[in-house]
């Protein structure tokens, strides 16, 4: 059986991106883009690379239509770009994950309890909004909050917590959510909650895969 041009063309296009995505740096640098949009400089400063060599891996995600720009004033920001970009992301940190089965056990061995890495799913979350009050918190940084945010979310910091918990709305159930599945900012509000008696718990995913899910956000 031989492959038509077009075929091989096809899987061509799919190695130059696998090829882009075959860099720890650009992964790192799509992580913190799938929080907001963010210029150069910023994104240099979060993932610890230069401007310059930062400015070179986006220049390659640019290239395989993984991140677009936009022009604000002098400042270029970088956002993910169109189509299902987060759900590859998850899918290879889930084939990461099949690979590296250590870490699902350290995971389920008392540091994470298994109730609380399975969380709640997007429709879960939606019907429990629609039919009770709930407080949704957002325990991401504080910048990462104001670029996007489930609406009605209230922002406490993973690190402010403990010191904020009298900001929490009383006799309402809190659902925490954080940067993504694979992230333990809501599983540490969870049990630090739960330690206080309150009853937690936290969304399976995060805030990038609900923007992917098309779901309404707010700013600032």
């Amino acid at each position: 059986m031989t492959h038509s041009d077009a075929e091989i063309q096809f899987f061509e296009e799919l190695a130059e991106i696998a090829r882009t995505l075959g860099n720890a740096h650009r992964l790192i640098l799509l992580d913190h883009i799938a929080q907001g949009e963010r210029p150069v400089d910023r994104l240099a400063e979060l993932s610890g690379m230069t401007v310059a060599n930062t400015s070179q891996h986006l220049q390659q995600l640019k290239r395989t239509g993984l991140v677009q720009t936009r022009r604000e004033g002098k400042r270029i920001l970088y956002r993910l770009g169109k189509g299902p970009v987060v759900d590859m992301l998850t899918g290879l940190r889930g084939f990461a994950d099949h690979n590296r089965s250590e870490i699902l056990e350290l995971a389920s061995n008392g540091i994470h309890p298994p109730d609380q890495l399975e969380g709640i799913s997007r429709e879960e979350l939606l019907n429990r909004l629609k039919k009770e009050a709930v407080t949704l918190l957002d325990v991401r940084p504080e910048e990462e909050f104001r670029l996007g945010h489930l609406p009605g979310a209230i922002n406490i910091p993973i690190e402010e917590l403990e010191q904020r918990l009298d900001d929490l709305p009383d006799g309402q159930d809190v659902i925490a959510y954080c940067r993504g599945i694979y992230c333990a900012l809501s599983v540490e509000a969870v049990t630090a909650l739960r330690r206080r008696g309150y009853e937690a718990c936290r969304l399976a995913d995060g805030f990038p895969d609900w923007v992917a899910a098309g779901l309404q956000i707010e700013k600032g």
